[in-house]
């Protein structure tokens, strides 16, 4: 078996992201730490309803199933709950039956700069304030946003969406475009049509789930029975003459997805509302509107988020 961290795709997940874990919070600001330690251990063994991030993580874990021998997911509980207090949500990962062994618990502080010791690609909070100071720090975050969702049993895929610049790539291009406008950004894009963009914060974390799809591919060649569980999608406002630079930049990470779409000027939520990811991520807050049962995670990164 091979247990090399550095060959894992590793994901860090607070509790608020896996659990609903809001209750106990707003108890933990209205009467503090002492009040919310001792409802942790009155209902230790009560398991915390199902999270936003949920579905992603059992499907994302079900894959280690499918490659025993590589088990190429490894899934991180980072908490700053002290070890007493999160110990109901060690017991609520067991009673749901999730793959995760492993966990940082810090007593209130913050534990970001341990991403890179555990090779994460990265770190899910629904806590906007602890995924920002990740980021500020060059560690790839996300804030997984408060929604309701209907998780089907039967739907046994992985459906993971991306925006692309500011997401997988940086934010050079949307700078141009920002700055000197849409008609500078479009000879900008078709002069370095051939010209790879620099990876963004989420360049890692597609890169391995690639990789993945991968070895999933070669699995359905010796098994034809064998379901595919990983489906991904580039989903950017991006289109003609833009768009080429999208492929140079996929083909210079050995990047493949399944779906890439073009939007131009269409709003995202009507497609994303027809795939429905288990996750979305993307840089700009405005594209999570009218998203309906789709699981939203801003990261906060580049100009679009950027504080006067």
């Amino acid at each position: 078996m091979n247990m090399n961290i550095d060959d894992k795709l590793v994901v860090a997940i607070s509790a608020s992201a896996l659990f609903d874990t809001s209750k106990d919070d707003e108890l933990y600001k209205a009467e503090g730490v002492e009040a919310y330690r001792e409802r942790q251990k009155q209902l230790l063994d009560t398991p915390f309803d199902q999270g936003v991030a949920f579905p992603f993580i059992k499907r994302l874990l079900k894959l280690n199933e499918s490659f025993p021998d590589e088990r190429p997911i490894e899934v991180i509980l980072f908490s700053r709950n002290s070890f007493d207090a999160g110990m109901r949500v060690m017991r609520s990962i067991h009673a749901y039956g999730l793959d995760i062994s492993m966990a940082f618990f810090s007593s209130g502080e913050y534990i970001y700069e341990y991403l890179p010791s555990i090779n994460a690609s990265i770190f899910l909070s629904a806590n906007k304030e602890h995924t920002r100071m990740a980021m500020e720090h060059n560690y790839p975050a996300g804030t997984v946003l408060p929604t309701t969702l209907i998780d089907s049993a039967d739907d046994t895929e992985l459906r993971l969406a991306f925006d692309f610049d500011g997401v997988i790539a940086d934010d050079d291009s949307e700078r141009v475009y920002i700055n000197e406008g849409l008609d500078n950004y479009r000879t900008h894009e078709i002069e370095n049509a051939e010209t790879p963009l620099n990876g963004g914060p989420l360049n890692k974390l597609l890169t391995k789930i690639s990789r993945i799809q991968q070895m999933e591919s070669k699995k359905i060649q010796q098994d034809p029975t064998y379901h595919r569980i990983l489906k991904t999608a580039i989903v950017t406002a991006r289109n003609a003459p833009a768009h080429e630079r999208v492929l140079t930049t996929l083909q210079n990470y050995g990047i493949s997805v399944d779906t890439t779409i073009l939007l131009g000027y269409i709003k995202k939520s009507r497609v994303l509302n027809v795939m429905k990811p288990h996750l979305f991520f993307d840089d700009d807050l405005k594209n999570f509107d009218n998203l309906q049962n789709v699981a939203a995670v801003h990261i906060p990164f580049g100009i679009k988020n950027q504080t006067e």
